[in-house]
């Protein structure tokens, strides 16, 4: 039941109806005034509005401020304590440590057991030059030995002599420069003999649109011949190895000498081109990766590395385990690689004599380079000469000036 109130209500608005319906002027007056009395007030509710939030903003950019500075001084000190700290291979160490932990997470998802994706031959190309550490001067190819040590049981090879370090490589001054005259990091000056077919170091040729291969190498691969060296090259060459105890200079190169060079003494074994090719013959086209940040594919022919190691396997510990590593360098050791024992192991880390289906080139590591598809291309040693097992983690060229000794990609 109704108290009466809805119609007492309804009554009311009926009577205010009829008032303004008789007197609409003075009925707008009081809208008008009622209107301006709740306008003041949102006025008033506004300004309060603004000015606690012109109070809380202050609070906060004051705040902001404070974190900013803050941030930027701690940003400031972590920098500095970084430029600051001991070196390490040219880096700051706590750079260092993080290009380590950076490989060990590398190694824990990948295991370096994962292969490169393999092409037809026909999406395949010659190899732009690309450094030239090492090759500074033409090897005389008949002085070539593969110097192998740490092989289990190495005297009971032919091979096998007291000391390899007393083998002497044989140099002679370069007639051909190749493609370009120095290292393709650069333009190259203006009497270099350019191959037509090549790119000339600036990857814009042919051959790096997937064109023919270098018409400078010779087809049938012909032996190069001994070259004279000018006297004055030859004297100095000759005072250099008179301070070296005779012997040609080493580590020549940016890096310096390696730490891993061998001791005087050293026994184990100088293998023949003849050795090597002993091995199953193998094919490859694969993908080589520069860190500069181009790739090429490339069509390889060589050995196995892997069969390599079978053939003379390191020579195991007490304990019956293997070493870690492997190390590799030129002759006289200008240029130097360390790898683990898996990843010369992997099924497609090739000792490469051949590329686009002709021996190597001189500019491009002759007679033997190392192709590994799972390492950036400063990890694929050119004119290998030493191989070498250790337990400890070897010394590396681009390591030593910077570059992460893991190189995985």
């Amino acid at each position: 039941m109704s108290d009466g109130r809805e119609e007492r209500k309804e009554q009311e608005e009926r009577r205010k109806w009829e008032e303004e319906r008789k007197d609409p002027d003075r009925h707008q007056g009081d809208r008008d005034r009622d209107w301006e009395r709740e306008g003041e007030r949102e006025r008033r509710d506004s300004l309060a509005a603004n000015a606690a939030v012109r109070a809380e903003s202050g609070r906060r950019t004051r705040r902001s401020f404070l974190v900013a500075a803050a941030a930027a001084a701690g940003g400031y000190g972590f920098y500095r304590w970084i430029d600051r700290s001991p070196g390490d291979q040219l880096i700051p160490r706590p750079l260092r440590k993080m290009l380590n932990f950076n490989a060990k997470v590398a190694r824990g998802v990948f295991d370096e057991r994962g292969l490169a994706p393999t092409y037809p031959v026909s999406k395949s190309m010659e190899l732009r030059t690309n450094g030239n550490y090492g090759l500074k001067m033409d090897l005389v190819p008949e002085s070539y030995r593969l110097q192998m040590v740490g092989v289990e049981n190495a005297n009971r090879y032919p091979q096998y002599v007291d000391d390899v370090t007393e083998w002497e490589y044989k140099y002679a001054e370069k007639r051909d420069a190749g493609p370009v005259l120095h290292d393709t990091k650069v333009a190259p000056k203006d009497e270099a003999r350019v191959d037509p077919n090549s790119d000339a170091g600036a990857g814009e040729g042919p051959m790096m649109q997937g064109g023919p291969a270098s018409t400078m190498v010779a087809g049938g691969g012909e032996k190069k011949l001994e070259t004279k060296m000018s006297p004055a090259f030859e004297t100095a060459f000759a005072e250099l190895k008179m301070a070296q105890g005779k012997k040609r200079p080493r580590g020549q190169e940016d890096a310096g000498m390696s730490d891993n060079t061998l001791d005087p003494g050293t026994p184990g074994l100088l293998l023949t081109m003849e050795d090597v090719m002993s091995l199953p013959h193998q094919e490859l086209v694969t993908e080589f990766k520069c860190i500069e940040g181009w790739s090429q594919v490339v069509h390889w022919g060589g050995y196995r590395l892997a069969d390599l190691i079978a053939k003379y396997p390191p020579e195991r510990k007490p304990d019956g385990s293997v070493p870690e590593y492997v190390y590799m360098e030129t002759p006289d050791g200008d240029y130097y690689c360390g790898f683990s024992l898996r990843a010369c192991k992997h099924p497609q880390s090739l000792l490469a004599t051949k590329m686009a289906g002709r021996p190597l080139t001189p500019w491009h590591g002759a007679p033997i380079r190392l192709h590994i598809p799972i390492k950036y291309g400063y990890k694929q040693i050119k004119r290998i000469a030493l191989i070498a097992y250790t337990d400890m983690q070897p010394d590396d060229y681009w390591t030593k000036l910077g570059y992460d000794w893991y190189a995985g990609l």
